[in-house]
């Protein structure tokens, strides 16, 4: 959402902006604010330890409506398939006001898989009145859905973010010293894995594959930033920690990871938004998922899906690291999510059709 705030920022006869956060991820924000130069204009600050989908929501929904009747706005931006951009949508719809899903189109066409983000996003799609979808196919998944009216392919503002952050950090010398138990001259890479579904053994097949390829490959370095779930920590550090070469650090603020992204040689995720970011930077992507909504990075050869198979995921990195011509293709793929202009095209079309 930062780029779109502040390319709406530039025309202030347009657009006043007021930017609410509901704390959903509440030990990431100060740092993203403070590293897009944004400050809150409202921040219902959500979490709770322990709490659930059910309390998530409802307090997000409620919050929600004390913000939106200081603020009274014409529309409401939402991005993603977060439990925020849910209830952000069904509190604007509430109040009769529009909604702009930003990354809309998206669907796994698996209810389950991602838990909850397939719904919210199916949701926030029936609600919001104007659609910004990254690519053609996610465009063609709201037509299914009878969804053609307000529909707009624009690519997806988190490239916009990506490169303007990578460009920003990359030559500065306080990650480096960060990350100074590396060795950038040999091979790294990127592990980020927390989705709800692989609680448990997939967790435990994931741990398995990524020991077998520190041992067959000794030279390379694996950096998983673990998440701070239960779920994850308990699994990871039991199977993983022993690893020379796996270095098991705290979850990276958002600066933090691109940069290490942009040092990584390729990148093993369950995430959603590195599907998206890693091939930006030329960096292959294994997903370590069944299904992904973002089946375009597949499909343009920048990602592959391995599941949470040992051996699967064992082929395929190793395949990685022994074959160049079949690291070349992969990383010289044409991403399919945008070049770092989607904000501006969002901007205009509101601008346009308000």
């Amino acid at each position: 959402m930062a780029p779109i705030i502040h390319a709406a920022k530039k025309h202030p006869a347009v657009f006043d902006v007021k930017i609410c956060l509901t704390g959903q991820h509440k030990e990431m924000l100060h740092s993203v604010m403070e590293f897009f130069e944004l400050k809150a204009d409202a921040d219902l600050a959500l979490m709770k330890p322990n709490q659930t989908l059910f309390h998530i929501t409802a307090d997000a929904l409620k919050g929600m409506e004390s913000v939106l009747n200081e603020f009274t706005p014409d529309l409401v931006l939402v991005q993603g398939d977060t439990t925020t951009a849910f209830a952000g949508a069904l509190a604007a719809y509430y109040k009769k006001i529009k909604v702009a899903h930003i990354e809309a189109g998206l669907r796994s066409h698996d209810k389950y898989a991602p838990f909850p983000e397939e719904i919210n996003r199916k949701i926030a799609g029936t609600i919001a009145d104007f659609h910004f979808a990254p690519t053609v196919k996610a465009a063609e998944h709201l037509s299914i859905e009878n969804i053609t009216e307000g529909v707009f392919v624009t690519g997806n503002t988190v490239i916009d973010a990506l490169l303007w952050g990578v460009n920003k950090i990359r030559d500065s010398e306080k990650y480096s010293t960060f990350f100074n138990f590396l060795d950038l001259n040999k091979k790294i890479i990127l592990v980020t894995g927390h989705r709800r579904e692989n609680f448990g053994k997939p967790f435990e097949n994931i741990c398995e594959a990524l020991s077998h390829i520190s041992k067959t490959y000794p030279e390379i370095q694996i950096v998983y930033p673990v998440h701070l779930n239960p779920n994850v920590q308990s699994v990871v550090r039991e199977k993983l920690s022993d690893q020379k070469n796996i270095y098991l650090i705290d979850p990276l603020d958002y600066p933090y990871l691109i940069w290490l992204m942009d040092k990584s040689y390729f990148v093993i995720t369950d995430s959603g938004g590195i599907q998206e970011e890693a091939p930006s930077l030329g960096k292959p992507v294994l997903v370590m998922r069944e299904v992904t909504e973002r089946m375009e990075g597949v499909t343009a050869g920048t990602a592959l899906l391995v599941g949470t198979s040992t051996a699967h995921i064992i082929e395929e990195a190793s395949k990685l690291l022994d074959n160049e011509q079949h690291y070349f293709q992969m990383s010289k793929s044409i991403n399919p999510y945008g070049d770092g202009t989607s904000a501006e095209k969002i901007i205009s079309i509101l601008a346009t059709n308000l």
